[in-house]
């Protein structure tokens, strides 16, 4: 079965727009809808446990997914529970990057850094690791992937880190992480604001 393609159905600054737009006017927090549980009902969804496939994938996307995230996370930081986002290439280049509001800690980029390395290893999200190995059992996820205890420090198997993929473009070129909430909503948001934004 192939992964449905997704395509941005918005022009350039509507992102950015509605961050500005929840700034000035903070809303209440709006549930975010959680993945499915299991590795199986994960992997056979559309809820981004093996990523999205969009068809197409610029600067000026990230820009907008970011600026996207920022707002449907803003409600959030006003409640004591800011979070981190970040966008970037398979190569490296960050695209965006930016905190949804105060008291985020030095921890929230070292787990920004261990999901992106968790999706880019295994290509797919790093809740669905987590999913398959014991529903993030990670002394198991470490045992079957032959990794002593510093290696297995620079993954996380913890929702939050999705790939990006491009139609027609082999592996994966981009990574959004989202670290900060619990890490369903972490993994959530990224699934709920693709979904609402591209067709």
């Amino acid at each position: 079965m192939s992964q449905k393609v997704w395509k941005r159905n918005f022009a350039d600054g509507h992102g950015l727009e509605k961050a500005l737009a929840a700034i000035k006017t903070p809303g209440p927090e709006v549930p975010i809808p959680h993945p499915p549980a299991t590795f199986e009902e994960l992997a056979a969804s559309d809820f981004g446990g093996k990523g999205f496939t969009l068809s197409s994938f610029t600067a000026s996307d990230a820009c907008e997914l970011g600026h996207l995230l920022d707002a449907r996370l803003r409600p959030f930081a006003a409640t004591q529970r800011p979070a981190l986002v970040h966008v970037s290439t398979a190569s490296g280049t960050t695209l965006y990057q930016g905190a949804t509001g105060a008291g985020l800690l030095p921890d929230h980029e070292s787990w920004v850094r261990r999901k992106r390395a968790t999706v880019l290893r295994w290509g797919v999200s790093s809740y669905l690791v987590g999913r398959k190995h014991g529903n993030g059992d990670e002394r198991l996820f470490a045992a079957k992937n032959g990794l002593g205890p510093e290696g297995a420090g620079v993954y996380a198997i913890h929702g939050g880190g999705v790939p990006l993929r491009v139609e027609g473009v082999e592996g994966v070129v981009a990574v959004v992480v989202v670290s900060g909430l619990r890490q369903e909503e972490d993994h959530g948001v990224i699934a709920d604001v693709i979904r609402a934004n591209w067709v």
